[in-house]
């Protein structure tokens, strides 16, 4: 008896220290550990959550052999914070901590933090407007168009979205913009342009993220296409340095065109992408300014899911 109370005096405090400066894997592991759970059984309670995660997932989480990325994986990583009866954002923290300690080499983006504060702002607001992950569509082409203006600021963007309806009913789509760090998302217009209206707004000031409702004129039936245009006028933020498009999902062609106002042209600009928000940057590529337009651009014939984006440098 005493033995055993001995052995759980030393969990609890390998689990505390582990929280306390991590890293993940091993937070994760003191947590399971303390509670005593087979793998099985928190998967079990994850699903209670509405979470699936593999319990080969979950060991290489506790092993480091990988990280929880996806946005579907840091919904299990909050939820295993309630499971496992740890304080709320301990361990979305040490991820957070984890990636501003990585790679310095890394280019200047968002850090893996906003990211992930992002990630749970986007949630709620979804729920506000009760819409699902992907609102009952495929998309089969979306090009983007975004202006960087004399300021060298995200002025806007402007999208036109090719879909296909994958159940009945659906009558809209909900569009998301996260703005460059400082902006003001609740001075932000959207433009519905083309076979679509405006309908609820929502937005959080702290990570500049903005939902919008999209709503068509006509109820689509499964298999049924649409077209339709919209764009985000911003320009509320600092100086630009890139672009960024995320995917939840597989879908079809993506073209990404970022146009400089003349007299703001930067030195060099490159593509790259990311299977995720934590995973480092690869695939980087030159692109060559066009002469006349001032703009670059990418196309992915397919998109998979992760971020391609496009990044640029001032003088």
């Amino acid at each position: 008896m005493r033995h055993g109370t001995q052995h759980a005096d030393v969990g609890t405090a390998e689990l505390d220290t582990a929280l306390r400066g991590g890293p993940f894997h091993i937070a994760l592991r003191a947590a399971i550990a303390a509670r005593g759970l087979p793998l099985q059984r928190v998967q079990h309670h994850l699903s209670r959550y509405g979470v699936k995660v593999g319990v080969t997932s979950l060991s290489y989480w506790q092993q480091g052999a990988r990280r929880p990325q996806r946005p579907e994986s840091l919904r299990a990583v909050r939820a295993l914070e309630e499971i496992l009866q740890l304080p709320d954002e301990s361990l979305i923290r040490l991820l957070a901590n984890a990636e501003e300690r990585a790679d310095p080499e890394r280019p200047t983006g968002r850090s893996y933090r906003s990211l992930v504060e992002a990630s749970g702002v986007l949630e709620r607001l979804l729920a506000e407007l009760e819409s699902p992950l992907d609102g009952g569509l495929h998309t089969i082409g979306h090009h983007e168009r975004v202006r960087i203006g004399a300021r060298r600021e995200l002025l806007g963007r402007e999208s036109q979205h090719i879909v296909r309806a994958h159940k009945d009913g659906v009558d809209r789509y909900v569009a998301v913009h996260h703005g460059d760090p400082g902006c003001a998302p609740e001075s932000t217009a959207v433009r519905a342009l083309e076979n679509c209206r405006t309908g609820r707004v929502r937005w959080h000031h702290d990570t500049g993220i903005l939902v919008a409702e999209l709503l068509f004129d006509m109820r689509l039936r499964a298999g049924d296409t649409f077209l339709f245009r919209y764009g985000f006028e911003d320009g509320t933020a600092g100086v630009s340095s890139e672009y960024v498009r995320g995917f939840g999902f597989a879908g079809g062609q993506y073209a990404l065109q970022v146009h400089f106002a003349e007299d703001a042209l930067p030195v060099r600009c490159h593509r790259f992408t990311q299977h995720s928000a934590a995973a480092p940057r690869s695939g980087r590529q030159e692109l060559t300014l066009s002469g006349r337009h001032h703009s670059v651009h990418l196309v992915e014939p397919r998109v998979r899911s992760g971020i391609v984006g496009i990044g640029w440098d001032w003088e």
